[in-house]
């Protein structure tokens, strides 16, 4: 017989979102129960940002050994031991590990049960071999990579991001599907890292980005040697030998193939929804995920649905956001709305691409004429010293200098983009930037110098200029 558990809250998802719940809760000495089926740190940990970031750390210090002779050092081409990069990637996922682990939330009041869930009914939930009757319920399943269509895909050996940090060997040559911020940031890891790689996209690389932005990004690396196939559909895969495969090209009606030793998909993820009898709970989702409103609350009043799972953007600092959103009301009973306005995203590679707000398209298309703000990296101090002189910074702004979104494509982008992701969380304006005090030399100093920018034509209104000239009588 099930043993019954009566929380005030259940969550069912280790990850990010699920454990931002249950963490918060538990501060609070409120009775949390935490199911969770697979491993504790959900998708980030184990198989996307911490594993993809380790390895894009280890392809950077190959890239540096490959280019240090601009800076009077005897540069050549490194030994990769592909095996010690592994124990690399695993090492750092072991380092994050604790703080996602059973015995931590066990220890801050939070009693795990490690079991796949499901729903009996609209306020009850199975889960092993208990019995969960909980006031709320947060739904916080995450994601799981797609698998296209392919034909031909059930007789070859692929890989997704959850099973290509298992390799041990450096793959001679890796085939992607998808040319996407995943596609594209493994790509160049490997790449670095002494493999060939192929990228083939059905559409366009990067579509989501700003085409301005992305096209830089596209063609380092390009020019480090990824081939990307824009435009270009799979046909069909087959084997080829023991364990290469034949990938069959179509582009512009014509047709191609390409031979590969490893095979990754990296073309969309699908919310993890199967299995939970959302029926049975009264919950409505499609293949895109659970329905909810800005307050992420289900058709059924008593769950939210929070992360990939939720249908909408799939980053772990969303589920992490939505994590604390949904606190407000489970605990406090306060009332609280998403804002998808104020998320940044950044894509990885090497020069990185960040982004929050609207982009030039978008908010053109919004408001009509805006003002498109620019400044080069190869402007600032500190990139020139660093020899980081690709990108700049774009400020889109409306009226009165109101921010409406901020890129920046280059290095270390996704650590500057924090400051315009404050700025529009704030509804701040462009005079706002331009007062605070960046140390120098900083890269940060290029953003002050965009949104100054917005002010230079002021400087020469002929209005201006007889203003100061009528203050200078004065003394």
């Amino acid at each position: 017989m099930a043993t019954l558990l009566r929380p005030d809250i259940c969550v069912i998802g280790g990850g990010s979102g699920g454990l931002t719940v249950a963490a918060g809760a538990a501060a609070f000495g409120v009775p949390v129960v935490l199911v969770e089926k697979g491993r504790m740190g959900g998708d980030c940990l184990n198989y996307g940002c911490v594993p993809s970031k380790a390895l894009l750390a280890a392809g950077k210090q190959a890239h540096a050994m490959r280019n240090a002779d601009a800076f009077g050092i005897a540069g050549g081409e490194p030994e990769v031991d592909f095996r010690k990069v592994h124990r690399h990637v695993h090492s750092v996922i072991s380092a994050i590990a604790p703080n996602d682990s059973v015995e931590r939330f066990t220890a801050l009041g939070v009693q795990v049960v490690q079991a796949e869930a499901r729903f009996r009914d609209r306020r009850t939930v199975v889960a092993g071999d208990y019995e969960i009757r909980a006031r709320r319920f947060v739904i916080a399943t995450g994601s799981s990579p797609l698998v296209p269509p392919i034909l031909g895909l059930d007789e070859v050996e692929y890989h997704t991001n959850e099973t290509i940090f298992e390799l041990t060997r450096r793959p001679g040559h890796l085939v992607i599907v998808g040319g996407g911020p995943v596609g594209l940031e493994l790509a160049q890891a490997h790449r670095r890292l002494g493999s060939q790689v192929t990228v083939v996209e059905a559409a366009t690389a990067l579509a989501r980005e700003d085409p301005e932005m992305a096209a830089i990004a596209l063609r380092s690396l390009r020019d480090e040697g990824v081939t990307i196939l824009e435009q270009a559909s799979v046909a069909r895969v087959e084997k080829r030998g023991r364990s290469g495969v034949r990938v069959h090209v179509v582009s512009d009606g014509a047709a191609s193939t390409v031979d590969g030793t490893h095979l990754l998909l990296a073309a969309g993820r699908s919310a993890n929804v199967g299995g939970l009898d959302l029926e049975k709970a009264r919950i409505r989702f499609d293949a895109r995920g659970i329905k909810v409103g800005d307050t992420l609350r289900t058709t059924n009043r008593r769950v939210y649905a929070i992360g990939d799972a939720a249908g909408g953007l799939q980053f772990t600092h969303v589920a992490g956001y939505h994590g604390g959103l949904v606190l407000r009301p489970l605990l406090f009973r306060l009332s609280a709305r998403e804002n998808r306005a104020i998320i940044p995203r950044v894509t990885f590679t090497d020069p990185e691409i960040a982004q929050v707000g609207m982009t030039e398209a978008e908010a053109q298309a919004r408001f009509g004429r805006v003002s498109v703000l620019r400044w080069p990296y190869s402007e600032n101090d500190r990139a020139q010293a660093e020899r980081r002189t690709t990108g700049f910074v774009k400020v889109i702004a409306g009226r009165g200098g109101r921010i409406l979104g901020a890129g920046i494509v280059g290095a270390d982008a996704g650590e500057m983009i924090s400051l315009w992701a404050l700025a529009l969380s704030k509804g701040l304006r462009l005079r706002d930037l331009t007062g605070f005090v960046p140390p120098y030399p900083t890269m940060s100093e290029i953003g002050k110098r965009a949104a100054i920018s917005y002010f230079v034509p002021q400087a020469r209104l002929p209005w201006t200029r007889r203003l100061v000239r009528f203050l200078r009588r004065f003394g």
